[in-house]
């Protein structure tokens, strides 16, 4: 593994700034002072532990792309536990508010970690603007990309508003309606009608609105890196992508997140305006729920590069932040386990990775190879490094009840990998971070968001309330008579009359409906309206355009 040597002292550092020559600080210091655009690339490695980043690194055998960019660490707590779930930590990550489990880019109802002051109740669940949103405001081209579905719940923080991140539906109809100029990644199911578990229950076809918005709509990697658009929209699965290390065997049609953050990133800087591009490496976590070792590896490297991409582009461009850090931990992963209780000061490297390094396939993507009656099952646990059975092994594996956790065992046995649990875990997290005015030191998650708008030049708490204010209080300060519609309880309408004039707006759209008896008029405005369940809320421009 190669290694850098400092071989500079402070006074030597302080003696060449004195003869005038640039020092790497003074050169970003003037970067800094560069003009507009900014652009800004916020990554995040979802559930990834730094046992899991450290164990990537030796499974390298090379630094990763994220160590030149290491600045600091990061709390991840939610308002209402020391162990966050991603909903509230993207949500805090976006907006700048801490917020409760399964809450999406809205105000908590329960705040008792300490430090953290109370939310006032009327408030509760009230949206409250993103970073992508206010890059939106100010002109910029936008992006999200994620290779889970991308209503889940990371990037669902970065592009929409639900009291729980399970609303699939309605995350997906925000994002179309948000005119995000580049979104890749899964989840196709939830932009069409059916009987799937997440396929849309409003009867809306998603897909004819983004092809009346113009959009690009790809399904395959070739697809994606030949389109020539502007305004491109991937869905490459019904619901997740394939990890990293099974792709070329199971989903050779789907891209890397490399390539997408690559033909993102090609796309997004057409925009003179600048950019906010969202990037998540979403199935690390999926892996670290599931204590694979080998998914968890895949993926981090897949991540990592990713932010090699963003890296380069930020180093050409040079007024571009990136920032990459993982929403909270998971797993508890570390290298050694009751194995290696007496042995660990003279235990190698090799007995952690050679072990793992037989692994052709992740857990998921092996058991997708296993025969009904498991008359493959030794072959497939080979595919997971699982090779030379033992008779203890071999009787493990075919007595469980679950296959694919029984040999995440073995494999961890054999890697001397150890594991706290299978869920979240509430440890400080490190900070990457490059660029003009970057986050350092050992911040709040929510510092990244305000860190993020101040760059781009918006303020988030008054970009909230220019797009969220009470739709009841704001027309009725207008003379205007109001109702909630529900008789489609899957399409929400709020109705305001004032005379013979009734205004219309739609859930989850950035549509003003005006009708008097002699007109309807349709109009479309730079905001979506958001329905929390109880309250509808709406942009200043929605009022503006109500005459």
């Amino acid at each position: 593994m190669s290694k850098k040597v400092a071989g500079i002292t402070l006074a030597g550092a302080v003696a060449i700034s004195s003869l005038g020559i640039s020092t790497m600080k003074e050169d970003v210091q003037a970067k800094d002072k560069k003009k507009e655009p900014t652009n800004v690339i916020m990554m995040v490695m979802d559930g990834t532990s730094t046992g899991a980043t450290t164990l990537s690194r030796w499974y390298k055998g090379d630094n990763l792309a994220m160590d030149e960019m290491l600045s600091g660490g990061m709390r991840t707590y939610s308002a209402e536990s020391a162990i966050t779930d991603s909903a509230p930590a993207a949500t805090a990550l976006a907006t700048g508010n801490k917020s409760n489990d399964k809450f999406v880019g809205v105000l908590p109802t329960i705040v008792n970690s300490p430090g953290l002051d109370p939310v006032n109740p009327k408030n509760a669940h009230k949206p409250v603007a993103n970073v992508l949103e206010g890059a939106k405001q100010a002109g910029k081209a936008t992006g999200i990309i994620s290779t889970s579905e991308i209503q889940h719940a990371t990037p669902a923080g970065f592009s929409a508003h639900v009291t729980h991140r399970s609303n699939y539906g309605d995350i997906a109809e925000q994002q179309v309606y948000q005119g995000i100029d580049v979104v890749l990644g899964g989840g196709k199911e939830s932009l069409l009608p059916g009987k799937t578990k997440n396929a849309r229950i409003d009867g809306e076809n998603l897909l004819e609105v983004l092809d009346d918005d113009k959009y690009d709509f790809v399904e395959t990697r070739d697809e994606l890196l030949n389109s020539k658009s502007n305004k491109i929209w991937g869905s490459f699965a019904p619901s997740a992508l394939a990890y990293d290390l099974d792709r070329k065997t199971t989903k050779p049609s789907e891209p890397t997140l490399a390539e997408m953050t690559n033909k993102a990133l090609k796309t997004l800087k057409k925009d003179k305006d600048g950019f906010f591009l969202f990037v998540e490496g979403s199935k690390i976590d999926w892996a670290a729920h599931g204590n694979d070792t080998i998914g968890m590896i895949s993926d981090t490297l897949a991540f990592d590069d990713a932010v090699n991409e963003a890296l380069t582009f930020a180093k050409n461009d040079g007024n571009t932040m990136v920032i990459a850090v993982t929403d909270h931990g998971n797993s508890g992963i570390t290298m050694g386990n009751v194995n290696t209780n007496s042995s660990y000061p003279e235990t190698p490297v090799s007995a952690y990775i050679d072990p793992l390094k037989k692994a052709k396939m992740t857990v998921e993507g092996a058991l997708s190879k296993l025969k009904p009656d498991h008359s493959n099952l030794k072959e497939v646990a080979a595919l997971y490094g699982l090779d030379n059975l033992t008779s203890e092994e071999t009787a493990k594996l075919t007595s469980t009840k679950n296959v694919g956790a029984e040999m995440t065992k073995l494999l961890a046995n054999r890697a001397n990998i150890g594991f706290t649990t299978g869920g979240h875990t509430g440890e400080d997290v490190f900070l990457y971070s490059y660029g003009p005015s970057k986050p350092t030191g050992l911040v709040e998650n929510t510092d990244l968001a305000k860190k993020m708008a101040e760059f781009m030049g918006f303020d988030l708490q008054k970009l909230s309330n220019k797009l969220y204010m009470n739709a009841k209080d704001s027309f009725e300060k207008k003379g205007y008579s109001t109702r909630i519609d529900v008789t489609d309880p899957n399409n929400p309408v709020f109705v305001a009359k004032k005379g013979q004039q009734k205004v219309e707006l739609p859930a989850n759209k950035n549509i003003v409906i005006s009708k008097t008896p002699k007109s309807t008029k349709q109009k479309e405005i730079n905001a979506i309206t958001v329905y929390n369940g109880k309250d509808f809320y709406i942009s200043e421009q929605a009022l503006k355009a109500v005459k």
